[in-house]
């Protein structure tokens, strides 16, 4: 098993860090008594539980982060892959962000530069045994999160994709991250013989899909989602849902859902639909 030990100074990011670990499969914990490591990874291996685990160990654990080196060691002797990652930062980044955000230190509430100075000394076996030392000084949160996914992302980390119909006479999806009109397509709603049907029947998606500007339509929404899945993803973005209304989301937003999805589905296998408005009169 894979284990991976998060490490360092308070303020330095060692929390998103953990939150973007866990956003890529890593069962994470957090300030974990290190007398317990050993005991805890055996147990989460022989359950069979996860194959990655992340362990946040900082300066809270006070006077165990003595037993670090023995818990490491233990870690090892029952073959699981052990790394460290120490996150840093300069004492004056990791000032202005306690003063943003109002934090106390954890060793000296009262003189955060003294407060450091003690938390430096007793780090430096840590910061020593790391695998890797990681300077946040100069990332944002969100350089730092994608850093950690390109890093330890595995190929089940793309961003999931829902497609949602709806009708815009019930209102907008809150969840929707696009919002799509296609009341511009000839309506089903007034051809009697398709007016009790919804967009799943192949009548009403003839009448909706072989329109000329519905494909134009199509071909430049694929367009426009080839280029931002990407970017959503690189951004960190987990889930993405795609919105598509009529007026009544019955027809056409139902129609072209399930036209989306027809060109979706091989590339994201876990593409999820649902037709919100759809069985409404």
């Amino acid at each position: 098993m894979r284990v991976l030990v998060i490490t360092g100074m308070s303020g330095s990011g060692k929390s998103e860090a953990a939150r973007a670990l866990e956003d890529v499969g890593f069962f994470c914990v957090d300030n974990l008594p290190v007398p317990l490591l050993g005991r805890f990874v055996d147990l989460v291996a022989k359950a069979e539980e996860a194959s990655r685990v992340a362990l946040v160990i900082d300066v809270r654990g006070g006077e165990f982060l003595a037993g670090c080196a023995a818990a490491f060691k233990e870690i090892r002797s029952a073959d699981h892959i052990l790394e460290i990652i120490f996150f840093d930062a300069t004492d004056e980044v990791l000032i202005r962000r306690f003063s943003e955000t109002r934090r106390r230190h954890p060793l000296n509430s009262e003189d955060l530069r003294a407060g450091l100075v003690e938390e430096r000394h007793l780090l430096a076996g840590l910061r020593g045994e790391a695998n890797q030392v990681v300077d946040t000084s100069a990332q944002t949160v969100h350089e730092l999160r994608r850093r950690l996914r390109q890093q330890y992302a595995t190929r089940d980390s793309h961003v999931r994709v829902s497609l949602l119909s709806f009708g815009f006479k019930y209102g907008p999806p809150a969840e929707a991250d696009l919002v799509l009109d296609v009341r511009f397509l000839p309506n089903p709603y007034f051809v009697e013989e398709l007016r009790p049907l919804t967009g799943i029947d192949s009548r009403v998606s003839s009448y909706v899909c072989e329109k000329s500007e519905f494909a134009e339509f199509m071909e430049r929404l694929l367009a426009l989602l080839l280029l931002v899945l990407p970017l959503y993803q690189r951004e960190g973005k987990a889930y993405l849902t795609i919105a598509i209304g009529c007026t009544g989301g019955r027809h056409r937003s139902v129609a072209t859902v399930e036209a989306l999805r027809r060109r979706l589905e091989k590339d994201h296998p876990r593409l999820a639909v649902r037709h919100r408005d759809m069985e409404r009169t």
